[in-house]
C-alpha cells in the first residue's frame, strides 16, 4: 500500500529520531512511505491562537501539497492528525472551494496508532520490552480523534507492563503553555506526580509536544525517567528523547 507520511514540524526539527522509528514501523508494516518534500506547518499554533487567517493560509497549502499525492495520509501526532482531519472543516465551513479539498484530505487521513491497528489490524511487530512504561493519553488523540485502545494495544503487544496514567492533560497544549504558565505549571506538576507514582522508567505518548513537556519537568527535577513516543518502542529503539 502507498501512503503519504506528514511527518509534523516538531519531529522534522526537533527529534528526528522519532521520525525514524516511524518510517522504519511503516516500512516493517509493508507500506510504500511517500514523503512531500513541499510539506510544511499544518497550521495549527496560529488556529489554536486564533489567527484564522494565517491558519486558513498554512492549511490551504497543506490542503493542496497532498492532494496532489494518493494513498493514506499518516500522522504521528494527535494533536496534528485531528487538525488536519477536524478542524480544517471548521475553519473552511464557509468556503465552497477549500471545504470539499479539505473533506477530500479528512477522509484519508489516519494518526499513526489508529491506522496501524484500525486499518491495517497490525498489533504485534516482533518488538520485546521488559518492564513498566506509562502511557500518557494526550488530549487531541483521545478527545480529538477518539484514539484511545490502539497505542496501548501495541505497547501491550511488546510484553510490557503498560500503566495507564489518568486522562488529565499535561499542561502543554502549545501556545497555552504559555499564555496560561501558571495553570500549565500546576498541570505538569500532577502529571509529573502521577508518572513518579506509576513505577515506570519511561513515558510513553503519541505526541512529541506532551512528551517534550513531561521529560522537560523530569529533567527540571533531576528525575532518571524519561520519554519515549509510540513508535520509538515499537520500532525496539532505546526510551528517550534526544
Amino acid at each position: 500500500m502507498k501512503i503519504q507520511l506528514f511527518v509534523t514540524c516538531l519531529i522534522d526539527s526537533l527529534f528526528p529520531e522519532v521520525g525514524e522509528a516511524v518510517v522504519e514501523t511503516l516500512v516493517k508494516a509493508g507500506l510504500d512511505i511517500g514523503f512531500p518534500q513541499a510539506q510544511t506547518c499544518c497550521g495549527q499554533p496560529a488556529f489554536n491562537a486564533g489567527y484564522r487567517s494565517e491558519a486558513r493560509r498554512m492549511a490551504r497549502y497543506t490542503i493542496d501539497v497532498f492532494n496532489a499525492t494518493e494513498g493514506p495520509v499518516i500522522i504521528p501526532s494527535g494533536s496534528c492528525a485531528d487538525m488536519v482531519k477536524y478542524q480544517y472543516l471548521e475553519l473552511f465551513k464557509d468556503d465552497p472551494i477549500y471545504l470539499p479539498r479539505a473533506q477530500q484530505l479528512s477522509e484519508r487521513t489516519y494518526e499513526f496508532s489508529q491506522f496501524l491497528v484500525d486499518v491495517l489490524g497490525y498489533v504485534d511487530f516482533g518488538t520485546k520490552y521488559q518492564g513498566k512504561l506509562a502511557y500518557h493519553p494526550s488530549c487531541h488523540l483521545l478527545r480529538g480523534m477518539g484514539v484511545d485502545i490502539q497505542p496501548k494495544a501495541l505497547l501491550a503487544a511488546t510484553g510490557a507492563d503498560v500503566f495507564p496514567l489518568e486522562e488529565e492533560c499535561c499542561g502543554f497544549g502549545g501556545v497555552f503553555a504559555v499564555d496560561q504558565a501558571e495553570l500549565s505549571t500546576e498541570l505538569l506538576r500532577r502529571k509529573l506526580k502521577a508518572v513518579e507514582e506509576s513505577g515506570s522508567a519511561t513515558v510513553v505518548a503519541g505526541d512529541v509536544s506532551c512528551l517534550m513537556h513531561i521529560e522537560g519537568g523530569l529533567r527540571q527535577k533531576g528525575s532518571k525517567i524519561r520519554c519515549a513516543h509510540l513508535a520509538q518502542i515499537i520500532a525496539g529503539k532505546t526510551p528517550g528523547l534526544k
